[in-house]
This record gives structure tokens, sequence and C-alpha cells, in this order.
């Protein structure tokens, strides 16, 4: 009886092993294949995106490289020809590095403001061996924020992030920053990494969280250093006292729409809600470009 116990106990132990293993690698090894996630058609327009906008950012930005730890990070700085004291950083999204932004960098090149495009750690040209998703990125971002300050100075800054990207500002809004930082823009960010995880368990896989979250948290604990249930927006923007301002498309089943207003409630600093019908995930300014940028822009203007 009792060895039949012991044989049960090992086969829950390594049960749970095996599957929490399998959903950090799926989740946040960035080298293991991201095909259950994305379809192959979303795969072929960002290869294309990626074509055309690193080619941009050749020609435009100069490389930037930051040690945090024993992590070297890597961006991209784009001046404005204006000699602007007003500074963005663009952040982007899960899976993408710099090139996914040259779009938003472009607009606010146009505002008369200067760009950082941060390759978030474990993408790009930036190291890492785990992704983050945006909770250990905040700590990078602020390590970004201290880089512009000490090298131009008396400056204004805009965190502007999409998807992950999104939750890493979100996440970053809720630590002790400088009073340079004076504006956060946030486009369909999720509440936590922990909710945004079980939805996808929950829509891709058809298994509940329990028990497969909590084996992949602790596996995250010991592998990556971070805690899945720890890694949350919504706790972060609790916090903020930044000017916030939130955007969803509608129709986002990847990052799901109910997420908006449990972020926008939850949320005591200063805000302002952008909700573009019939977007899907990041889709928002290319739906809507005029809507979304004029909204970006009047906000912007408002609190800097």
């Amino acid at each position: 009886m009792i060895i039949i116990l012991i044989i049960l106990i090992l086969l829950i132990i390594i049960t749970a092993y095996i599957t929490g293993n399998f959903l950090f690698n799926l989740a946040l090894n960035p080298k293991s294949s991201k095909s259950i996630i994305f379809n192959a058609e979303i795969d072929e327009i960002k290869e294309q995106m990626k074509i055309e906008n690193t080619k941009w950012l050749e020609e435009n930005s100069k490389d930037v490289y930051i040690q945090n730890k024993k992590i070297k990070l890597h961006g991209h700085i784009v001046e404005n020809k204006k000699e602007s004291k007003t500074w963005v950083i663009a952040v982007h999204g899960y899976t993408d590095s710099a090139y996914f932004m040259v779009g938003a960098a472009k607009q606010f090149l146009n505002y008369g403001y200067n760009v950082l495009i941060p390759d978030l750690r474990a993408h790009g040209k930036s190291e890492g061996k785990y992704i983050g998703m945006g909770w250990t990125d905040r700590i990078d971002l602020i390590e970004w924020i201290n880089f512009l300050i000490n090298k131009y100075g008396h400056i204004k800054i805009i965190l502007y992030g999409i998807s992950m990207g999104a939750a890493a500002v979100m996440m970053t809004s809720g630590e002790k920053l400088p009073s340079n930082v004076r504006v956060v823009i946030e486009d369909c960010g999720y509440t936590s990494v922990w909710e945004e995880f079980s939805d996808k368990l929950k829509t891709i896989f058809h298994i509940p969280k329990f028990p497969a979250m909590y084996n992949a948290n602790i596996i995250t604990k010991l592998r990556a250093g971070y805690s899945l249930k720890k890694a949350s927006s919504i706790n972060q923007i609790k916090k903020s006292k930044i000017p916030t301002l939130f955007i969803h498309g509608d129709k986002d089943k990847f990052v799901p729409f109910f997420m908006l207003d449990k972020l926008y409630s939850a949320a005591s600093c200063k805000k302002e809600k952008l909700v573009i019908s019939g977007a899907g995930h990041a889709e928002a300014q290319l739906i809507e470009p005029q809507k979304y940028w004029n909204t970006v822009r009047n906000f912007i203007k408002r609190y800097l």
C-alpha cells in the first residue's frame, strides 16, 4: 500500500513537472515555436513588416546598449531634428522587437518628439534567456528611463506600449519613477500574466487553470525567477499616479476586451479610455488611425 502511494505521488510530481515545463517553454522560452499561439497568416504579415521596418530603422536610428546587471539591452534611438526635450519610449509586444514600433515612432516624430525603441529582454538584439511578460521588463524600462535622463538632462518622458509592451509600461508605472515620466499610454495590455495565460489555456487548449497554471508557475519561479501571479498590471496601475490612457479594440480575443474595464476601474491616476470598434488585437491604430492618434496626441498635450 505504501509503495503504491509513493508511486502515485511520484507520478503526480513527474506529470506536474512535465506539464509545467511544457507550458513554460511554450510561453516564455524565446527559442521555442509559437505556432500554436499564432497562426501562419499573422506570421507572414509580421515577416513582411519586419523587413520593411528594419530597413527604416537602419536608415533613421542609432543603436544604443545599456547594461542591467548581467544582461545587455539593445535599443534604437531616433532623435527629432527639432531638438525636442520630449522623449517617447515605445515598447513592443510579445515575440516582436523594435521593428514593430516603427509606425508609432513615425507618428511621434511628426509630433516633434524623440523616440527610444528598446528591444525587450530575450527579444531582438537584447540578451536574456526568458521572456519577462512585462514584469522583469519593468526593471529594464527604469534603466532606460535613467539612461535618457543621464544622457539628455531635463527631459519629459512618455511611456507607450502595445500588448505585452502595454503591460510592461503599466507595470513600470507602479514603481517609484522620476518626475520626468509624465504620461503612460497602454494599447491592449493584459490585467496580469496569470489571467492572460489562464485565458489562453482555456481558448487554445480547452483546459482549466488548475493544476496546469500552478505547475507552470512553479517552473517559472525556478527557471525565470518570477511569479506569474505577482506579474500584475492591475496591481501596479493601482499604485500609479501618472496620467494613463487605456486603449483597446472591442474585438480583441488575444488579450480579451473585458480586461480594459478591469484595468481602467482599478486605476487611481488621471485617466482616459479609448475603445476602437471592430478592432482585434493590436489593430486599433489600423482600424481608426485618425481617432486613435488624435486621442493619443490630445491626451499627451493635456498632461505633458
